[in-house]
């Protein structure tokens, strides 16, 4: 220990290297020497944040906003459960797995799974139809975190469950640390093309939510997060698959996992957040990472990101790209039918141009399923001009099979302008349809209803909610689990929340 003292004094000297090479100490050696204690990286700073954070630090937006998130997130979670992909799920987890019987499954009363498990079916419920809410830089931040804090809260003994601030704090804190970690790297706020970030930083902020409701300290926080890390990723060739979902449940689930062993004392890299030469921690996913330290809340607080910027939430359960083109064929629409009821045939249409960012996995002329038509500039714009909206109806499979729509698909044309980035708060969809005579009609859509820009008013999120949770839901439930996520800050505990959910 002297040894080691009287070299790291030294070697912080400018004179470090003739002491080096008398002492002939590797320069492996002189990285580890000069990592920063412990108490100052940002991994630390992470963990110190996790655990420190309290429910006074959220402020009446930031409680509004993530109550906002909370309902549609269970919304789109409920309508997810009738999917086949969760189906599929579901079957996986009750054959291969003896349930503990613990936690709840959307929209299955009586159905009980493991916390982790239903962690998993439930985060792939939320993703099932890609109608979850989605931020800047581009991930789902809701869908990794809440199945995680509802799997966690039902495992907590009927005596201990988590008060409903409590509940909101957890997940205000999974949400937060997403945010942090993506707004350290400027390939981050570009649509993905190498893996989807759901996978990498969801699981991290599920970690942190579930450590956040554990009251872990701030080491095991850390420790928590660094486990996550060697529990993330998922390849963007999924995409527009059935797969794609499971990026959502693996994020809640392994996340919730990371968390349950870092409470058992399991310990991971005390640096995974930091950038150190040659030691690939975070920086394995963002190769422009360049990380800061999280200041620990005081009592003034601590300013979310959430108060920055609001959350975007779909109209339509489709690739967030999918309504900018929507919005702008939906305004064709209308030149076209004029505003009274009217059907757009085929036979009026010359040509169709999008003009679309450019990005390969949403570039779909002709989609043969329901995922990849959710993952299509094209489908989604002809939906649109054909019907005037683009609807949960537009994904079935006698909708994608129409011979209108594949005829309207037949004559489009994309172009990717210079101007048009990759980039949810940058980019812009246009439709340009040449009509049989020669006439030309233009429809441009710069932030679409629903955009955090432009946010879905309280009325519109609850109205998207009651169609969602409505599809598995009576009536009664429905209008209660309203209720109680809009008085959620005030509950004892969230016991009534959890029962309202099969």
């Amino acid at each position: 220990m002297v040894i080691r003292s009287y070299l790291v004094k030294r070697l912080r000297q400018k004179t470090f290297r003739p002491v080096l090479a008398v002492r002939g100490l590797h320069q492996s050696a002189v990285k580890v020497l000069n990592h920063p204690a412990p108490e100052e990286t940002v991994t630390a700073s992470f963990g110190k944040f996790i655990s420190e954070l309290k429910p006074q630090h959220l402020s009446s937006l930031v409680l509004h906003r993530s109550k906002r998130m909370v309902l549609d997130s269970i919304g789109v979670g409920l309508i997810g459960s009738t999917t086949d992909v969760f189906e599929l799920a579901l079957q996986h987890c009750q054959h291969m797995y003896a349930p503990d019987d613990i936690s709840c499954v959307y929209g299955r009363r009586g159905t009980r799974l493991s916390p982790t498990l239903a962690a998993f079916v439930n985060g792939v419920a939320t993703h099932s139809m890609d109608f979850d809410d989605t931020w800047h830089p581009a991930t789902h931040p809701s869908g990794a975190v809440l199945p995680a804090v509802l799997a966690l809260s039902d495992m907590m003994p009927a005596n201990s469950k988590p008060s409903g601030l409590d509940f909101l704090l957890a997940f205000n804190v999974g949400i937060e640390i997403q945010g942090r970690l993506m707004r350290f790297s400027n390939e981050a706020h570009n649509i993905p093309k190498r893996f989807h970030p759901p996978s990498v930083v969801g699981t991290m902020g599920s970690a942190a939510a579930c450590a956040s409701l554990l009251s872990l300290d701030p080491s095991q926080c850390s420790h928590a997060l660094a486990i996550a890390a060697s529990l993330s990723g998922a390849p963007m060739a999924n995409a527009a698959t059935q797969s794609k979902p499971l990026h959502i449940g693996n994020a809640s689930r392994l996340g919730l996992e990371a968390a349950l062993l870092a409470s058992r004392g399991l310990e991971a890299s005390a640096l995974v957040l930091d950038a150190v030469p040659g030691v690939a921690g975070f920086s394995a996913f963002y190769e422009d990472y360049v990380p800061q330290p999280l200041e620990s809340p005081n009592n003034d607080g601590h300013m979310f990101l959430l108060e920055e910027q609001d959350m975007g939430f779909k109209r339509f359960p489709a690739h967030l790209g999918m309504h900018w083109v929507a919005d702008a064929a939906a305004s064709v629409h209308k030149l076209l039918v004029g505003f009274g009821p009217g059907t757009v045939f085929p036979e009026q249409v010359q040509d169709i141009l999008l003009r679309v960012p450019k990005s390969k996995y949403i570039n779909r002329p002709f989609p043969d399923s329901e995922h990849e038509a959710r993952h299509s500039f094209q489908f989604n714009a002809c939906s649109a001009l054909l019907d005037g909206e683009v609807t949960v109806e537009s994904f079935t499979p006698a909708a994608i099979s129409r011979r209108d729509l594949h005829a309207l698909l037949s004559r489009v044309r994309i172009e990717h302008p210079h101007d048009n980035p990759a980039n949810f708060n940058r980019m812009y969809g246009e439709v340009q349809v040449t009509l049989v005579g020669g006439d030309i009609l233009k429809g441009r859509c710069d932030t679409f209803y629903g955009h955090w820009r432009n946010p879905l008013t309280d009325e519109s999120l609850r109205k998207k909610f009651r169609n969602n949770a409505g599809s598995v839901l009576p009536s009664g439930k429905v209008e209660r689990l309203i209720d109680l996520v809009e008085e959620l800050d005030r509950l004892g505990d969230c016991r009534a929340l959890l029962s309202q959910l099969q």
